[in-house]
């Protein structure tokens, strides 16, 4: 047994709201936060859920993360557009193509996200919500398949990608999209497998590349992390 991706967590200046916004265009149901914020899972169970926290910064520049949602059709996907714009996302530019078919928007934080056109075979069968991208390392991609014992599916170039065995969204890094002034707004959030100690989790974590940070607001449950890449994760204690 080995730890698990239980959440992706944000950093948001109104975790309520921003918790509404992505519970309501992703159907997933929200829970309480033990942490002052709010969570939501995914309605089907599968997956990875989202937490949102307050946030400790403004935002300044592009996410070093983003989340692609799939669409059945032409018509299904500007569905998807126009139910997130009404609920209080935007129209972004982060430099895409005119000819290219994802559309790209930013929810009520500011944190950008793609609607994919239909017929993307690189995310068939992987859901509604089916990858979240990073700009990130091979190194990166390497240490995460072993971490969360999630086969890599994708090994192209500088372009890296797992996905868990029970199926469900992609986690991919894309070495060529790494400039260091992104934010690092979101992050993963890890518990240990079912009876495991976080000490443990963490020793095996660090023996892979990972670094120990200290705890997050000096709370022992929710040890701070960083992969290869730096990028900061929580690993909390067993539940």
């Amino acid at each position: 047994m080995t730890c698990r991706l239980l959440a992706v967590s944000f950093d948001s200046a109104d975790p309520l709201r921003l918790a509404r916004f992505w519970g309501d265009l992703l159907g997933w149901k929200r829970t309480a936060d033990p942490h002052d914020g709010a969570a939501l899972v995914p309605g089907d169970g599968a997956g990875f859920g989202f937490h949102f926290l307050p946030a400790q910064e403004q935002k300044s520049g592009q996410n070093e993360r983003h989340f692609h949602l799939t669409s059945t059709s032409a018509e299904d996907q500007q569905h998807t557009v126009a139910k997130a714009l009404g609920l209080g996302a935007r129209h972004v530019d982060v430099g895409q193509r005119p000819d290219e078919g994802h559309i790209v928007l930013a929810d009520p934080d500011d944190n950008e996200f793609c609607v994919i056109e239909p017929g993307n075979k690189y995310l068939a069968g992987c859901g509604y919500m089916a990858e979240i991208t990073c700009a990130g390392s091979r190194e990166a991609g390497f240490f995460w398949a072993e971490a969360l014992k999630w086969p890599l599916v994708w090994d192209r170039g500088l372009q890296t990608a797992i996905q868990s065995p029970q199926g469900g969204p992609k986690v991919s890094w894309d070495g060529e999209r790494m400039p260091p002034a992104w934010q690092n707004r979101l992050r993963f959030v890890l518990a240990p497998p079912s009876g495991g100690d976080q000490q443990a989790e963490a020793g095996r974590l660090v023996a892979l590349g990972a670094t120990r940070l200290g705890y997050r607001h000096a709370d022992p449950s929710v040890m701070v992390m960083a992969d290869p890449d730096g990028r900061e994760f929580d690993l909390l204690t067993a539940r």
